[in-house]
């Protein structure tokens, strides 16, 4: 008669090999590494503090370091459309403790327009979580004469080429949503690109430019003050902190759809175990009244995705934008 312990691990193995003939052994498998995470975690940016990508990384990372038992290190590394900070993780170990806060401008648009060859694509870096989406407004200096968008298309096409708008850079999403006003409204406009957000607000404000677009929160100051004017907002709801200002749609324009979203990344060969814990501890912080109320202050919502929604959401932008690009011919510097 057989030990009744080599009865319980034959068991044990055949119901193993039942459990992998329905499919399911991976479940057995599926668990995060003992002790994960057993130190800090980084999170880089790939732009500049004080934009909406930074400000999405520093709004998550506090309460998902609470969450995960370790501090999660927000480290701005901006630079070269996004390819620094994309780069680093990419390089990074596949461990979990190196993840992006990424921007959809630098996921989407970027290797759309790029002359030079990348020194990353999308494939290398894994979907863990989208965290916040945020509609551009379209926003002019409010001496011009236009006060809604249908008096800014009607005066676009009565003065062709007249109107110039800032963008943060050729190839940018600024610029690609110009792009798409255009065809959309069927009117031309004269695309004047910096090297960045704040330098092209700045000469908005300064009168060399008539009209930009970006997410909201670095112009709410000057809209605040009477500066600048939202003719209308690009996403397809209206923002709760603007309620006023109408969608694009609303105002004739149902295509002209230039949504931003913020998602974090992990390096592509990061286990899914650890993918599904982060996920999942996000997916918590972001379905929390703190962190919408943060969102909606910043002119964003709080729009969790998982791996696999964020996946088909980036292929259904890649294909949207790629058209946009190729009618317009827009390449980056």
């Amino acid at each position: 008669m057989k030990p009744a312990h080599d009865i319980s691990r034959r068991r044990l193995g055949l119901a193993a090999l039942g459990l992998a003939a329905l499919g399911m052994a991976p479940a057995l498998q599926a668990q995060t590494p003992a002790g994960y995470p057993s130190r800090p975690v980084l999170m880089l940016v790939p732009t500049a503090a004080g934009g909406t990508t930074d400000i999405a990384a520093r709004m998550l990372g506090v309460p998902l370091g609470g969450a995960l038992g370790q501090t999660v290190v927000v480290d701005n590394k901006g630079g070269a459309n996004g390819a620094i900070a994309a780069v680093a993780v990419k390089r990074a170990e596949p461990d979990g403790y190196t993840l992006l806060m990424q921007y959809s401008g630098y996921h989407v648009i970027t290797p759309l327009v790029s002359k030079q060859a990348m020194q990353w694509e999308p494939k290398d870096l894994a979907p863990v979580a989208n965290v916040l989406s945020a509609p551009q407004i379209v926003v002019v200096r409010a001496d011009l004469p236009f006060k809604t968008m249908a008096e800014f298309v009607a005066y676009a096409k009565a003065h062709p080429g007249k109107i110039n708008y800032a963008s943060s850079g050729n190839g940018s999403l600024q610029h690609a949503t110009g792009a798409m006003l255009e065809q959309q409204a069927g009117i031309k406009l004269t695309h004047i690109p910096y090297k960045g957000t704040g330098p092209a607000l700045q000469d908005l404000l300064g009168g060399q430019v008539d009209i930009t677009f970006g997410t909201a929160p670095p112009f709410v100051p000057h809209i605040q003050s009477g500066k600048l004017r939202v003719l209308a907002t690009t996403g397809k709801t209206r923002l709760a902190s603007m309620p006023e200002v109408p969608t694009t749609a609303e105002a004739g324009l149902p295509k002209l759809d230039a949504t931003s979203w913020f998602g974090v990344f992990a390096p592509a060969k990061t286990p899914k175990p650890i993918i599904d814990k982060l996920t999942a501890e996000i997916a918590a912080v972001v379905s929390t009244p703190a962190f919408r109320q943060k969102a909606q202050e910043q002119g964003a919502t709080a729009d969790y995705l998982n791996p696999q929604q964020m996946d088909a959401m980036v292929k259904s932008e890649t294909a949207r934008w790629a058209e946009v690009i190729k009618a317009a011919r827009i390449e980056a510097d």
